[in-house]
């Protein structure tokens, strides 16, 4: 039976947020858009029915003041003490990063664009992966500190780029972008004419052909949620 995974898109608005997930993970897609109060049901014995949750990129900054982000991270804290495997790419990176007890901050800079991420250590998530790769970043906030008990399983120049707590991962990097998210996602930003000149002349076959190793980690990912038995708990908030 193909593994059931639980989207959590904190996309605002209309992304390729959803699109992307849907094509990497092989499996049983339920996209649930929290950016607009839409969760998944409750873990219990009879209703929870995946495998594991991911949750994918924003627009947002995890530390704004916002009903849905506030719901989201209790829903998150109850799911991870029931030990469902969780994994969070960029915005969810560093969402589960905050909720679970660490501290994300503004970089007062971008990170944007095809960047070198290195391993630290040796965990399944990456098993296959060499020690050095590429994927595509696009943030301005960065996890500050691990959540207590964390592992840092990836950094590059600017920071933490991958961690682990428990069941628990983050990604910092996209490793589900294609060249058409990663130029709309340069086409929209606020820089100048020849940075985004700049950017857009790195977005070339060879760099998008590098990264696609890096997709791997979804691979990784799907099997861990698999192999992996969740204590059945209720993550929802309580009102």
């Amino acid at each position: 039976m193909e593994p059931s995974i639980a989207v959590l898109d904190a996309s605002v608005g209309d992304t390729p947020a959803e699109r992307n997930l849907r094509r990497e993970i092989a499996g049983d897609v339920h996209v649930f858009k929290v950016s607009e109060g839409v969760f998944p049901p409750a873990i219990s014995a009879t209703d929870w029915h995946y495998d594991g949750v991911m949750i994918s990129g924003s627009q947002t900054s995890v530390y704004d003041d916002l009903d849905w982000i506030h719901e989201l991270t209790e829903w998150v804290r109850r799911a991870h003490t029931a030990d469902v495997p969780v994994l969070g790419i960029r915005w969810g990176h560093q969402f589960l990063a905050q909720a679970l007890g660490g501290r994300v901050v503004d970089m007062g800079e971008y990170e944007i664009g095809y960047k070198s991420v290195s391993r630290d250590g040796e965990d399944p998530i990456f098993d296959g992966f060499p020690g050095e790769f590429t994927s595509f970043e696009t943030h301005s906030d960065r996890v500050a500190e691990l959540p207590p008990g964390a592992s840092t399983l990836a950094t590059n120049e600017y920071g933490i780029q991958a961690f682990r707590l428990g069941s628990t991962y983050g990604l910092q990097f996209h490793p589900e972008y294609d060249r058409q998210t990663a130029e709309w996602v340069v086409e929209g930003k606020d820089f100048t004419e020849a940075r985004i000149r700049n950017l857009k002349d790195g977005i070339s076959e060879e760099t998008v052909a590098a990264v696609e190793e890096a997709k791997r980690v979804f691979e990784n990912f799907l099997a861990i949620a698999t192999d992996h038995q969740p204590v059945v708990g209720d993550p929802r908030p309580r009102r």
